[in-house]
């Protein structure tokens, strides 16, 4: 459990600082713009393999992860489903297309729609700390935005054509496929339905 929580703390530690602009100005004053930006994708990538290794750990020694509720086996399906617009919203987040100006902060709501997604079918505590933190995050961010007008990885950026919803909703129908057929099992080793991996033996 510790190095699942290590892991958070550090993955927050970092994108926590945009929500305070006078301590990351700080930290860019001190570093520079290069040496900030390498600085906070090292310590996010770093941040994000313990979570994962952490989840890992804990799902392979279930007397060290206890389940605190059983949600019933529909909520998979409905997690299955949630997750097709969660990653739609997060190619979004880089695209400019009409999905985009809809939603204002597509990589927010495509994190919040992910947590919540994976509360629903997850009931140990290694799931209530991973996603119970993202969703915390996601909604605390998005208020966070708000009050900075921040607008995102693109900025101001719009939309010129309709194609970019069509490659959007493409690539993200495609991530999700890639994500249910072994990419979620080879990056956390859970797969997202018992009955694909029984299939695929």
């Amino acid at each position: 459990m510790m190095l699942l929580i290590v892991g958070l703390a550090l993955f927050f530690a970092v994108h926590l600082l945009p929500t305070a602009p006078e301590v990351r100005d700080g930290f860019r004053a001190r570093l520079g713009e290069g040496p900030y930006k390498i600085a906070f994708s090292v310590v996010s990538l770093i941040g994000f393999a313990v979570i994962v290794l952490g989840y890992h750990k804990m799902q392979l020694h279930p007397g060290k992860n206890p389940v605190l509720y059983d949600p019933p086996e529909m909520m998979r399906h409905i997690t299955m489903a949630l997750m097709l617009p969660a990653m739609i919203l997060l190619v979004a987040a880089y695209v400019p297309s009409k999905i985009r100006t809809m939603v204002k902060h597509p990589m927010l709501a495509a994190v919040k729609l992910w947590a919540l997604a994976h509360l629903l079918s997850n009931g140990d505590v290694a799931s209530l700390l991973l996603f119970g933190s993202f969703l915390a995050y996601g909604i605390y961010d998005r208020i966070s935005v708000k009050k900075r007008g921040a607008q995102g990885p693109l900025g101001a950026k719009q939309a010129s054509s309709i194609v970019n919803d069509v490659i959007v909703v493409a690539v993200g129908t495609a991530l999700y496929f890639a994500l249910v057929h072994g990419g979620h099992e080879w990056l956390i080793g859970v797969p997202p339905l018992p009955a694909l991996s029984v299939s695929a033996v």
